[in-house]
């Protein structure tokens, strides 16, 4: 299976988003740098709107993940809940 990535920058809230993607993946390889943060993890990787909000302690909105984002490796999808990566698609969900 192939690993994802995502790399973020070096800033206090990225280090609590590192936090969050850890807790969610726990076979998440982290490698850190002075002013970055790579995450690789195996088949897929996602980034859950709720613990990032845990770990932050504010409400957080998804997209404000690009202003942390250096760059990532996988397919992206994502919703208002999670940003999730990964090499191939994920199985279609029932919406309810």
């Amino acid at each position: 299976m192939a690993k994802v990535s995502i790399t973020l920058q070096n800033t206090d809230e990225a280090r609590s988003l590192v936090e969050a993607i850890v807790a969610d993946n726990p076979a998440a390889e982290v490698s850190r740098m002075p002013a970055l943060t790579k995450i690789d993890c195996e088949g897929s990787l996602s980034v859950r709107r709720e613990t990032v909000e845990a770990r932050l302690g504010r409400r957080y909105d998804l997209q404000e993940l690009q202003l942390s984002l250096i760059s990532l490796a996988g397919n992206v999808e994502e919703d208002d809940d999670s940003f999730t990566l990964a090499w191939a698609p994920a199985a279609p969900t029932a919406k309810s």
